[in-house]
C-alpha cells in the first residue's frame, strides 16, 4: 500500500503521518492473565464486499471492494463502565481526559502558527454533548460540542457527573490510547476496520444496516440513535434522549448488540481518505490492517483513527452514521461523549492476539 495516495503533497504527508502512541503510555499496563472468552462470539472468517450500500454513501466508503477476514472473537457489546473500572482498579490507569494536555505534542496536530491557548484551557478536559435548544448549522459542531474542564469516563459531563447506576452503560470519554491500554490489559485488541464492518453485517449481503434494509426510523426501535430533528429536538422514539445500556436492542446475525447506535467504536486503523481506491487496485485483499499513516484533506494535520457504528447524536439529516459501511474518524488522543469501543481477539489462538495492529 506505499504507493497509495502518492499524489497528496509529501509535506502534507510528512505533516499528517504519525507514529503509534510511545511505548511508555502502555509500559504500565500488565496483561491481566484471565483467558476466558466469555462475553464474546465467535464469528467465522469470509470474503465480503466492504464499502457503501446505497445513496447515503460518502467518497471515502467507495469504491465497493472484496476483503476477506480470517475468523475471531469479538465482544457482544460495548465495554461497560464497569468493565473499564475493573481495569483502572487493577492497573491504576490515568485516561487520557484526566491528563493535562500536553501543548509541545498538541500543536503539531493543528495548523502551523496555531497559537498557543490559555493556560486555562490546557487542564484535563473532553468534549461534552451539549445540544441546543434552536437549530443550527449542521457545518458548525461547535454548536453543540463545549470543551468541559473535569469530563472524564467517570464524570462524563464535567465534575458535577457521575457513572453511578450506570454500571451496564457503555464507557465513554475515553482515548484510542485507552481503548489500547484496556486491550492489552484484557490479552484481547481492537478490530481492524475491515472486521468491524463484517462483523456489523452480521451475514447479510450488501445490506445498508446490521438488520437489513428497513430505514431506522421505519417499525421499532432497532438502534439508540437521534429521533427528530438534530441537534435540538430528540423525540425519544428509541426510549432514550442519550446513551442507552447496552444490549437494549434485538442483535445482528451473528449475536453482537449495539453494532449501530449508542456509542461511535475505536477500531485499530489509521484514517486515509484515498483507502479504499488504494485497496480496490490490489484486487481482494486478505486481512487489510489499513494505512500506514493517516492522511485527511479536511484536517491535514491530525492523527486520525477510525470510529465506526453511530452514536445516539446520528440521524439521517446529519451523518447516517448507523450504516454499516459509514466511516468516521478522530484523533487518537479525543474523548468525547459518544465514543467507545469493544474488543476482539483473532480467532484459533487463545485468547492472547496473533498480531498488533497497532
Amino acid at each position: 500500500m506505499a504507493a497509495c495516495g502518492q499524489n497528496v503533497k509529501q509535506a502534507k504527508i510528512k505533516a499528517a503521518a504519525r507514529p503509534a502512541p510511545k511505548p511508555g503510555i502502555l509500559a504500565s499496563v500488565k496483561f491481566s492473565g484471565d483467558t476466558s472468552k466469555n462475553g464474546m462470539v465467535f464469528i467465522k472468517g469470509g470474503t465480503y464486499l466492504m464499502g457503501g450500500d446505497n445513496a447515503l454513501a460518502a467518497e471515502d466508503e467507495l469504491p465497493k471492494h472484496a476483503v476477506e477476514v480470517s475468523s475471531f472473537w469479538m465482544d457482544t457489546h460495548e465495554v461497560t463502565n464497569a468493565q473499564f473500572r475493573r481495569f483502572v482498579e487493577a492497573t491504576g490507569y490515568v485516561t487520557t481526559a484526566e491528563r493535562k494536555p500536553d501543548w509541545e505534542q498538541l500543536k503539531h496536530e493543528l495548523p502551523p502558527d496555531t497559537p498557543k491557548p490559555p493556560d486555562s484551557l490546557l487542564v484535563p478536559s473532553s468534549l461534552v454533548f451539549t445540544p441546543p435548544d434552536h437549530p443550527v448549522d449542521l457545518h458548525d459542531y461547535s454548536q453543540w460540542w463545549r470543551w468541559v474542564k473535569g469530563a472524564n469516563w467517570k464524570h462524563p459531563n464535567g465534575s458535577g457527573s457521575d457513572i453511578k447506576g450506570k454500571d451496564n452503560y457503555p464507557v465513554i470519554q475515553v482515548s484510542w490510547d485507552d481503548a489500547v491500554a484496556y486491550c492489552k490489559w484484557a490479552g484481547k485488541r481492537l478490530p481492524t476496520e475491515a472486521e468491524w464492518e463484517y462483523a456489523a453485517r452480521g451475514g447479510l449481503t450488501n445490506q445498508p444496516y446490521p438488520w437489513g434494509t428497513e430505514g431506522i426510523s421505519l417499525g421499532k426501535p432497532k438502534a439508540n440513535s437521534w429521533d427528530g430533528h438534530f441537534p435540538d429536538k430528540n423525540t425519544h422514539r428509541d426510549g432514550y434522549a442519550g446513551l442507552a445500556p447496552v444490549g437494549k436492542y434485538a442483535p445482528n446475525g451473528y449475536g453482537l448488540y449495539d453494532m449501530a447506535g449508542n456509542v461511535w467504536e475505536w477500531c485499530a486503523d489509521w484514517y486515509r481518505n484515498d483507502y479504499y481506491k488504494c485497496l480496490a487496485q490490489s484486487g481482494k485483499a486478505k486481512n487489510p490492517r489499513g494505512p500506514a499513516n493517516s492522511y485527511d484533506p479536511e484536517e491535514p494535520y491530525a492523527p486520525n483513527k477510525i470510529t465506526r457504528g453511530g452514536s445516539f447524536m446520528c440521524n439521517e439529516s446529519y451523518c447516517s452514521g448507523f450504516r454499516v459501511s459509514r466511516r468516521m474518524k478522530s484523533t487518537y488522543d479525543s474523548a468525547m461523549s459518544n465514543l467507545g469501543f469493544r474488543c476482539v481477539v483473532t480467532g484459533g489462538s487463545g485468547l492472547r492476539h496473533d498480531f498488533s495492529p497497532y
